[in-house]
């Protein structure tokens, strides 16, 4: 009804309406929220305005309101939240007042409310939530919720539905919603349809936020008194209400949890919390809506739950943490009100429940948290597993204990060691939770999670330290209960054992706890775990071994197997095993014993296959090898001890097919090869005999196909399998039979199956991959594919072969294939038949030299695990004859398909135009391809393979039958060269290939016609008319040399190949002119001599080779260094053949320009060189230092200036320093050059004191796998100048010693040379090492006592100055021969010198054996210089003890003539010495003189004195004191034996010095000299001493601790009541006595006034009163400067690190500390200490309290009103920023890693920690210590 009022009136009534409106938004800036009311009370009374009226003025406003308030961007600006808010509480109120009608309140919610949430960001839901939460307040009060029905309701929930894509209201579960309301007025249509639209949608956030906070409003009404009071139809509405939005937002937050991320964070954030809350109250309804019920229950939605959160777990690990997030608000809302618990009573699950922990795959997701790589999943699992378990916080909680138990007195348990004993204590004082001991055994499961969590959170969180201790102790507990659970007959109850069917079986939980251990940070910890684990006694477990998982056992274990913290000891004096691998295997062969049947065969597959699957290192590698054999040991075991014929047939079914062994073999052939990237040979044998002991074990050879059986073999180093390696008789056994030891029933039948299948290879080999035609296209990486499958047959052939298997069958293949092929001109065919033929050749030749080098004997391997076997190459011979045979039979049939295959070469036929394969064009990398259509390639290489049959099976012909017709094969080798060398030049690249091609055939073929070359090939090479038509009287090899140089040069200058075909061209050049240029070596050896002056080379010929070689050599290549370095070498020789001179260098062919352009290619290859090979470097050595080039004085030095020679030494040993390899086998030519040529040494004296000086570090592997492997390597070695003493050098060869070891044997034998000077043999070389011998000493000598670094006094034990001086006198005690009569002097001085400086004892003995040496060479200068260095009682205690060292073993070693002489002038000045002040020298000397005495005066005895001289007597005396005195007798038994083999003559010898070496203190071989026994067994007893000695210290400090007398009173005399105080700064005594006379009258002193005496005590007396001035103002300086400093002290007792104690001590002076305690003052005086105090210590009290007295000393303080404080990380710990300081405090620090110790911990009254942040979680204790006292004096400032 509309009311009608004057016009006057409406107006006047709008103007103040306006007015009001602007006064009230102006006020809303102004006026809190809470006072909005009131002020709203005011204006309505006052203006008798209606509430409804300035509402609706103020919603008419609200939209130029909202416009101000939002920015730029349309969002709501924060800075204007208190308007916002106050404006939302007026419109609130004014609904109150006018009863809240409904469309005043839709009017509100679509004008307004909706307005603000459209703009409100995520950030500002706390604003959202106070706007909402005030409407709903309005809405409640008035009971007005199907105003939420129709407005807020639907339209978030559409906004919701429309996100996710739901597009139409019938994906709402209640159509309801979104009809057109009964409440709804005309003027809402608009407003409606805007927020209503699908273009319009909220944000998710505030959609969600807004439905959550409508829900929990609605959930408190319905537990208030509102609800109860209001009528029917208000609590009807009100509950049905709820039931269905709690329907909706479950269906909403289900579809929301799979949908983005976006949705699931607002779901989990919003939603399900308020949900899950609802619980209590609502927990299953039916509801009933339009006609339909629709029921819901909990049970049901936590199955969907749970399903969206498997769904969750599979998608990846952002989904994964949030579906941990859901189970977390899981069990935080469910918990109370569960009727399952994990507990000892009889409850179950109803059945009509759902539980997620009665889901056996939330179990196994947990457990896959617990052990993921992120920590923050695993911090979720863990909380999850706690509230699962019911283990809460404050409520049986592991992380809380309570203070009246920590003081308790425990009792030791029984069984517990002390360490266990300290966690336990431990545990206890840091609030970790409580621990069981051994008398409280776990008897129920929750027991069990407690030490199961414990364990886990120490792991994370708590000290390595309490987690080193405690872990066996509660593991061994976990264990027993574990054993409990699995033995069905104990009381376990039912209840647990369900329990644990659902969780997973206890080990399973355990695996848990190993493999966070195996993963953790601190390797100390990872030790633990795993030996921990290794110590379980598997055996008490029996069958439940099994439970153990397979997924740790393949994983965790395996990788902290590989963990190289494991294996200290592995490699160690060359055995490459440890306690770990060998406890690992042990578990793997008892694991496996206990599998079922089915899984053993695929268990030791996927165990293998680790290998594929992890990085290996060297003993990670070791340990699977091993445990790969233990496991297959193992199961072999079981295969042959079932006899049952179910079991067998089980474990058949598990082995599956042929396809699974297959696969099996092939993973240990990757295991093999693995281990070749460890170049040891002796790990590799290793490796490789525990993979071969597995397949023996669990497979049979003949059940396997053949080329994986091949394959495997061929991975194992030829050297371990060939005739005499370690491994051939293994692998014979297992190729025999079924390769078990104890089982040979079928192994005949067996090796008849495998012998079958090696005889059927040739033929299937050779008919492969033809179908029709017998022809097809091949390139060179199908042909390498047939030679390696070809000789990996052959090489198994000759292995599984014995005696009783003849080789007929493959012999009769041989004759008719070849036959066959030849004749029919089969391409293909004859190309495979030759590689065959090849391989068999090549086999047979392999093991004739093996034979050959190792002894044709039966060998039985007698310690093998297959006794019996014994490997017999008798029947050899016969074979290679029968092979002979057969080849002969075919020599012309192959020899015309040879010629027939060459006329590729020669005929020019090769298509221009062809294409080249793709293969070739678009090849990267890898090995030169022929630029050639493939047509083409296969002819060429038809015809390469056949040249290079003929060649070798000439060679093997010719080896096993001399008397054999090879006439047509020579032929055709010499036509093949002739034609080869004058083929003409090509024109275009297909040609030059072809041409290319016949070079790489004429290779072999000039390797055959060097090899054989005799009188015979001689006379068939001179029938050629054309050999010598061009010059007669020509050497015969020259035309052949310079064709082959100029035509493959003329190839090469064309241009027309490419660069890299270019350099193969190159590598067989040189190969070629290496087999040419041996020739006359190999025709001497075969006894071919030419006569008369005729030469196999002229003079242009050699220089011509020399010079190409010189300008080649920089640039060659890796396969071409060996050949032109061999050739170079043999240019030499032949130059000094031609010349006749043995001097190379003085021939008119080679000149110093031409070898200085050779040594620096030379330098250039060798520097350019990456891989430093064996081979290459000693040929290197071999050829440029020719010993036919070395011995030219000129190549060293010419016009004082360096040769090439000496040139390319100097950068060569100065290169080697950074290559151990290098400079050893330098040091191996060099020494064997210079002992041929001792004139030689005085160019290189520089040289040789570095090769003295030189040590690495570097050990080189593969140094020794090189030689042992390479034949290349062993030869160049061989050929290298010998060693002067081979038997001694051999044994350091691959050692730091080898170049001084070198050296060293090098002037031992010129000493042998250089004593021939002045006998009738003397000469040149004589005379020459006499000089270079004393002219090395001499420069030796001088650089011990002049270098920098020798000459150091201060060096540190074992450092690089220390091992330089041992080196430099080890070598100088070796060139004691060359000192002579000249020298002596000087080198005496010398000796002075460097005795009396500071050296150590290692390095001080070889000074003393260099004197003693000397002094007896030279008796005379005994009385002239030593006696007199004797009596020089001053000298140094360090170089006295040497000199009573020398003089007493010159008189011990001296001859018989001049040995009382020495005695008369020795002795006297040792005596003495036995009353030294210093006791090492004192003890040294008793030593020394009673083995004078004994050994010089064995027959003095007690006879009578009378008839001895006083000096006897005194001998005698002395003797027997020095025998029966207990301390003397001591010392001797504590050196016997070391004096009597003490020689000082075999001390200075090469295998005096190195021979005996101590391995276990393998430092430069240096044994331990008679000082160090000494003193070690002086400090021995003083340390015994000085502990006694501590023991009572403390006994006694203790005692006087538990007093308060810390003043010490004095009576003085003449004042007996009068005290003094005495500090301990200034305390000391002064003391007059007085005679018996002068105490009887004061007066008394009168009489003597003038007495001089009474002067002196006057002056004294007044001398006594200023010192007392003085001091008595130092006391009061010293009470003022104690009265200005903190009343806190620092207990640091327990640190030991210098640099922390120092630190401390700075931080104590700066912050002005009552003192500082440590545990030994003496620190102080180190230098280290006070670098880093800077004298800190002279300014605050340092106080002495040792770590057993800190307890007295706190208890002390304690009394004196100190509180005692601890800086420690514990569980009851409190911030340091939190704790009010006391003013008198004591702070004890814990030690640097272990902390403070629990019996200290109980004295604390409280522990402070700084708080951390960071993922380190660990402050060095001195920043610790300093941070805490800044703490205190901050506060302490404050007050």
């Amino acid at each position: 009804m509309v009311i009608t009022m004057p016009e006057a009136e409406a107006e006047s009534e709008a103007a103040l309406m306006v007015s009001v409106v602007a006064s009230l938004s102006k006020s809303f800036d102004q006026v809190p929220p809470s006072a909005v009311p009131a002020v709203l009370d005011c204006i309505l009374v006052s203006t008798g305005l209606s509430s409804s009226s300035l509402f609706a003025s103020l919603l008419h406003d609200f939209p130029r309101f909202l416009k101000d308030i939002i920015k730029e961007d349309g969002t709501l600006d924060s800075d204007k939240r208190l308007r916002l808010v106050s404006l939302v509480g007026a419109f609130c109120h004014l609904l109150k007042k006018t009863g809240a009608v409904c469309d005043a309140i839709q009017l509100f919610v679509w004008r307004c409310f909706l307005p603000l949430a459209k703009v409100m960001q995520p950030s500002q839901h706390g604003l959202l939530n106070q706007i909402t939460e005030s409407l709903i307040d309005v809405v409640i009060e008035t009971g007005t919720l199907e105003v939420l029905e129709e407005t807020l309701v639907p339209v978030f929930l559409r906004s919701l539905g429309l996100s996710m894509g739901m597009l139409h209201n019938e994906d709402l579960c209640f159509y309801k919603w979104s009809r057109e309301s009964s409440y709804q007025g005309s003027h809402d249509v608009t407003d409606k349809a805007q927020f209503m639209s699908s273009s319009n949608c909220f944000k998710l956030a505030t959609s969600c936020n807004v439905l959550s906070v409508i829900l929990e409003s609605s959930l408190q009404f319905l537990h208030t008194e509102t609800a109860s009071k209001s009528a029917e139809r208000e609590g009807c509405i009100a509950d049905t209400f709820v039931k269905v939005l709690i329907l909706e937002l479950c269906n909403m937050t289900e579809r929301m949890l799979l949908h983005s991320q976006e949705h699931r964070s607002c779901a989990i954030g919003f939603l399900l919390p308020i949900i899950l809350k609802a619980f209590p109250a609502i927990c299953s309804f039916e509801i009933s809506l339009r006609g339909q019920k629709h029921g819901f229950s909990w049970a049901y939605f936590f199955m969907k739950i749970w399903n969206c959160c498997k769904t969750l777990f599979s998608i990846g690990p952002l989904e994964r943490r949030e579906g941990y997030n859901i189970l977390s608000l899981y069990f935080s809302f469910s918990w109370q009100t569960e009727e399952y618990e994990i507990s000892d009573s009889d409850t179950v699950i109803k059945a009509e429940e759902f539980d997620i922990r009665a889901e056996k795959e939330f179990w196994d997701e947990i457990k896959m948290g617990l052990v993921d790589k992120e920590s923050l999943v695993r911090k979720q699992s863990l909380h999850i597993l706690k509230m699962a378990l019911n283990i809460l916080e404050g409520t049986n909680s592991l992380s809380s204990t309570s203070k009246g138990n920590t003081n308790e007195k425990c009792s030791v348990p029984r069984g517990v060691t002390r360490k266990e004993l300290w966690a336990y204590k431990e545990a206890k004082s840091l609030g970790v939770g409580k621990l069981s001991t051994l008398d409280e055994l776990i008897f129920d499961s929750q027991q069990y999670w407690d030490a199961f969590v414990l364990l886990y959170e120490m792991l994370e969180e708590y000290g390595t330290h309490l987690v080193e201790a405690a872990w066996n102790h509660q593991v061994s507990l976990m264990l027993q209960f574990s054993e409990s659970y699995l033995n069905v007959a104990t009381n376990i109850s039912k209840v647990h054992q369900d329990q644990f069917e659902i969780y997973g079986e206890p080990f399973d939980w355990l695996s848990i706890l190993w493999e966070r251990g195996l993963h953790h940070h601190n390797p100390q910890v990872r030790c633990l775990i795993m030996q921990s684990f290794l110590d379980i006694n598997l055996e008490n477990y029996g069958n439940y071994i099994k439970s153990v998982p397979e997924t740790f056992v393949l994983g965790p274990f395996m990788q902290g197997l590989n963990d190289p913290i494991h294996h200290k000891e592995f490699g160690v004096k060359g055995v490459y095993t440890s306690t770990v691998i060998k406890g690992a295997a042990q578990f793997l062969q008892q694991y496996v014993s206990f599998l079922a049947p089915r899984k053993l065969f695929s268990f030791l597959c996927n165990l293998a296959s680790t290998a594929k699957h992890q990085s290996f290192g060297r003993a990670g590698l070791m340990g699977l090898a091993e445990c790969i054999a233990s496991a297959s040991t193992g199961i072999g075991i079981l295969i042959h001890a079932r006899t049952e014929p179910f079991t067998s047939m089980e474990f058949v079914t598990g082995m599956e097919s042929q396809t699974d062994k297959k696969n099996l073999l092939d993973i240990f052939r990757y295991v093999v090869e693995s281990s070749k990237q460890h170049f040891n040979p002796s790990y590799r044998l290793q490796v490789c005999g525990r993979i071969l002991e597995a397949a023996a074990s669990v497979l049979c050879t003949f059940d396997i196909p053949l080329e994986t059986l091949l394959l495997f073999i061929s991975a194992l180093p030829r050297e371990f399998t060939d005739y005499g390696g370690q491994l051939r008789l293994t692998v014979q056994r297992w190729l025999s039979g079924c390769g078990y030891k104890h089982c040979c029933t079928n192994c005949c039948i067996n090796a008849t199956k495998l012998c079958k299948n090696l005889y059927g290879f040739p033929e299937s080999f050779v008919s492969n991959s033809l179908s029709i035609d017998s022809s097809l296209n091949y390139d060179d990486g199908d042909v390498s594919a047939w030679e390696f499958e070809a000789n990996r047959w052959t090489r198994v052939l000759f292995l599984a072969i014995k005696e009783e298997h003849p080789l007929e069958p493959i012999l009769m293949f041989i004759q008719k294939i070849g036959s066959n092929s030849f004749k029919q001109n089969h391409d293909t065919i004859g190309v495979k038949f030759l590689i065959l033929a090849s391989s068999l050749i090549l086999e047979l030749r392999r093991t004739t030299e093996r034979v050959a080098e190792y002894g044709n004997k039966p060998r039985t391997n007698i310690g093998s695990a297959f006794p019996g076997v014994v490997d017999d190459w008798s029947f050899i011979d016969d074979i290679s004859k029968k092979l002979v045979d057969k080849f002969l039979y075919l020599l012309d049939d192959l020899v015309q398909f040879a010629n027939q295959s060459c006329s590729v070469f020669w005929s020019g036929a090769v298509a221009e135009d062809a294409a080249l394969p793709g293969a070739v064009k678009g090849k990267l990398g890898g090995p030169s391809q022929r630029r050639l259509p493939i047509s083409a390639t296969t002819a060429v290489l038809q015809a390469t393979i056949s040249v290079k049959a003929i060649s070798l099976i000439f060679v093997w012909c010719k080896q096993n039958k001399r008397d054999a017709l090879l006439s047509s094969a020579f032929t055709f080798m010499r036509q093949f060269f002739w034609r080869t060398i004058r083929s003409p030049h090509s024109f275009s690249e297909a040609q030059a290939e072809v041409c290319l091609a016949a070079y790489e055939a004429l290779v072999p073929v000039l390797k055959v016609i060097a090899s054989t070359y005799c009188t015979q090939s001689f006379f068939l090479i001179e029938e050629n008319e054309q050999l010598f038509s061009d010059i007669e009287g020509r050497p015969q090899l020259d035309y052949m040399c310079v064709s082959l140089i100029q035509n493959i040069n003329d190839l090469l200058g064309a241009g027309i190949l490419a660069r890299t075909r270019r350099a193969v061209l190159l590598d067989i050049k040189w190969a070629c002119l290496e087999s040419l240029l041996s020739i006359p070596s190999h025709a001497h050896k075969n006894g071919f001599h030419l006569e008369g002056n005729h030469a196999f080379f002229s003079d242009g010929t050699l220089r011509c080779i020399f010079g190409d070689l010189v300008e080649s050599i920089e640039n060659a290549g890796e396969s071409s260094v060996l050949p032109m370095l061999r050739s170079l070498r043999m240019l030499f020789e032949l130059v000094a053949k031609v010349t006749s001179s043995a001097v190379v260098s003085r021939s008119h062919m080679i000149d110093e320009q031409l070898m200085w352009n050779l040594v620096r290619s030379s330098w250039i290859l060798h520097i350019n060189c990456n891989k430093r090979r064996v081979a290459s470097i000693a040929a290197l050595l071999s050829s440029v230092l020719h010993p036919l080039l070395f011995n030219d004085e000129s190549m060293h030095q010419r016009d004082n200036a360096p040769g090439p020679l000496k040139w390319f030494i100097e950068n060569l040993l100065e290169e080697g320093t950074k290559s151990p390899r290098t400079i050893r086998l330098a040091a191996l030519h060099l020494t064997g050059l210079w002992l041929l040529n001792p004139r030689i040494i005085k160019f290189y004296l520089k040289e040789l004191k570095l090769l003295s000086l030189y040590g690495s570090v570097a050990f080189d592997e593969d140094f020794e796998a090189e030689l042992t492997d390479n034949n290349d390597a062993r030869l160049e070695v061989s050929l290298l100048a010998r060693s002067p003493d081979p038997e001694l050098t051999e044994a350091f060869v691959n050692t730091e010693l080898y170049a001084r070891v070198s050296v060293a044997v090098l002037f031992y034998k010129l000493a042998d040379v250089a004593c021939m000077v002045g006998s009738p043999n003397e000469d040149t070389n004589c005379i020459a090492a006499l000089d270079s011998g004393r002219s090395f000493l001499l420069e030796l000598l001088d650089s011990a006592i002049n270098d920098k670094d020798l000459a150091k006094e201060l060096y540190k034990k074992y450092s690089s100055i220390h091992r330089r001086k041992i080196r430099a006198w080890q070598i100088i005690c070796v060139l004691t021969p060359f000192v002579e009569e000249d020298t002596v002097g000087k080198v005496l001085n010398y000796l002075y010198i460097a005795l009396n400086r500071n050296n150590l004892p290692a390095v001080r003995q070889y000074l003393e054996t260099f004197a003693i040496n000397i002094y007896l060479k030279f008796p005379s200068l005994v009385k002239e210089q030593l006696v007199p260095i004797l009596r020089d009682y001053d000298m140094k205690q360090q170089a006295l003890s040497s000199y009573v060292f020398i003089a007493a073993n010159v008189i011990l070693n001296s001859s018989k003539d001049v040995q009382s002489r020495h005695l008369d002038d020795l002795f006297p000045p040792l005596v003495p010495l036995l009353t030294s002040h210093h006791h090492s020298l004192r003890g040294f000397t008793q030593l020394l003189i009673y083995q004078i005495l004994h050994k010089l005066f064995p027959l003095l005895n007690h006879g009578s004195s009378e008839i001895l001289p006083l000096e006897k007597r005194c001998f005698v005396d002395l003797k027997t004191y020095l025998a029966k005195n207990s301390d003397c007798a001591r010392l001797r038994v504590s050196m016997e034996g070391y004096i009597d083999a003490y020689n000082p003559n075999c001390s200075a010898t090469p295998a005096g010095i190195f021979v005996n070496r101590v391995e276990e203190n393998d430092f430069e071989c240096v044994p331990t000299c008679l000082m160090e026994h000494v003193l070690k067994f002086l400090n021995d007893a003083r340390e015994e001493l000085r502990c006694s000695m501590a023991k009572d210290l403390v006994t006694i400090r203790n005692e006087t601790l538990k007093f308060n007398g810390d003043q010490c009173m004095e009576k003085l005399s003449g004042a007996g009541e009068a005290t003094l105080f005495k500090d301990m700064s200034s305390d000391f005594q002064k003391k007059v006595t007085f005679t018996k006379h002068d105490t009887g009258s004061n007066d008394a002193g009168f009489c003597y006034g003038n007495d001089e005496t009474y002067r002196k005590m006057a002056e004294i007396e007044r001398d006594d009163l200023l010192l007392d001035q003085l001091l008595q103002s130092r006391r009061s300086s010293l009470d003022q400067q104690k009265a200005s400093r903190q009343s806190f002290i620092l207990v640091a007792s327990l640190l030991d690190r210098i640099p922390n104690l120092a630190g401390l001590a700075r931080t104590c002076e700066v912050f002005k500390a009552s003192g500082l305690a440590i545990a030994d003052t003496n620190v102080i005086n180190d230098k280290q200490f006070q670098l880093i105090s800077v004298t800190a210590e002279k300014w605050v009290p340092i106080i002495e309290v040792p770590v057993d007295s800190i307890k007295a000393y706190l208890q002390k303080k304690k009394r004196e009103g100190f509180s005692i404080l601890g800086l420690e990380q514990t569980a009851n710990s409190v911030p340091l920023d939190q704790y009010n300081f006391p003013k008198k405090m004591v702070l004890v620090l814990g030690r640097e890693k272990e902390g403070i110790p629990v019996d200290i911990i109980h004295i604390l009254d409280a522990c402070v920690e700084i708080p951390q942040f960071g993922v380190v979680r660990s402050l060095n204790v001195h920043v610790s210590g300093a941070i805490a006292l800044w703490e205190y004096t901050r506060q302490q400032r404050s007050k």
